[in-house]
């Protein structure tokens, strides 16, 4: 009987609180709103808050506590996890107030949201470019702030996710035997991140994408494609001459001498494990 009670007296509560907000969201008691989205924001009801301040912020847009109302307002959708939402609010809010009280935090946040969007490295990586270039953009506006260091923190972790996305797209094209693409994203990734963890992998990727793609060219385009595997392995070799991928690498020169007919003495001259 007692959990009866209890249960009904719960159910009265949530019915009449219920009831009392959707009496504050018909209301223009402008002032009561506004009291009651910063109470709602304090008590972490980030949704009936940001309900709220949707209503009242076009009537305080040229006050005085249209900052810390815009302010909330980004808040609020942050704190609902609703980064998109949430890093417009704080992009915005630096348009607007670009010298204002919140402005080195809101270029912060507005980076954080891109950040917390941005996917794992399989997939498009634009949240991570934009989330880099904010970060950077805030490192560079506010170089004395305290979270400087964590933003370079951030910004390294989204390069590496690159980084990843750029190899593992390349690798694509090797395993599904598109040699001429794979040379070509191989080459770029390469070039574009030189100091990558994955540079002795990449760069023999390369070198087998080259071979293999003289090896199964016309006879007419061989001989060309030979010898840019050939260029390519003495640049693999002078980079990595202990390479884990020495044996694999070793076959693929035998292979392309024999058929440019280079003699053995050139092999004498690399140390090959």
């Amino acid at each position: 009987m007692r959990l009866r009670i209890y249960i009904v007296l719960i159910i009265s509560v949530l019915v009449s609180s219920c009831g009392e907000y959707e009496k504050l969201l018909k209301s223009t008691d402008y002032d009561l709103k506004k009291e009651k989205a910063k109470e709602y924001f304090e008590t972490g009801k980030f949704v009936k808050s940001s309900e709220l301040l949707g209503q009242i912020l076009p009537r305080y847009r040229a006050t005085e506590e249209a900052q810390d109302l815009n302010w909330m307002n980004a808040q609020s959708y942050y704190g609902m996890s609703d980064y998109l939402t949430a890093g417009s609010y704080f992009k915005s809010y630096i348009d607007q107030y670009p010298y204002g009280k919140y402005a080195e935090e809101a270029s912060f946040m507005g980076a954080m949201c891109d950040f917390k969007m941005a996917p794992r490295a399989e997939l498009d990586q634009q949240s991570s470019m934009d989330a880099i270039e904010g970060f950077n953009y805030f490192n560079s506006r506010y170089p004395m702030s305290p979270r400087v260091e964590e933003s370079r923190k951030l910004a390294k972790e989204l390069e590496e996710r690159l980084v990843e996305k750029s190899y593992l797209s390349a690798k694509v094209y090797y395993n599904m035997n598109q040699y001429k693409a794979a040379v070509v994203a191989l080459a770029n990734s390469l070039k574009e991140y030189a100091d990558s963890k994955y540079r002795e992998e990449m760069m023999f990727l390369k070198l087998s994408s080259l071979f293999q793609y003289a090896e199964n060219s016309l006879a007419i385009k061989q001989k060309e494609r030979y010898q840019a595997t050939l260029d390519d392995y003495f640049s693999f070799m002078e980079e990595f001459p202990e390479s884990k991928y020495s044996r694999d690498v070793k076959k693929i020169y035998q292979q392309t001498s024999r058929f440019l007919k280079i003699g053995d003495t050139a092999t004498s001259q690399i140390n090959i494990q």
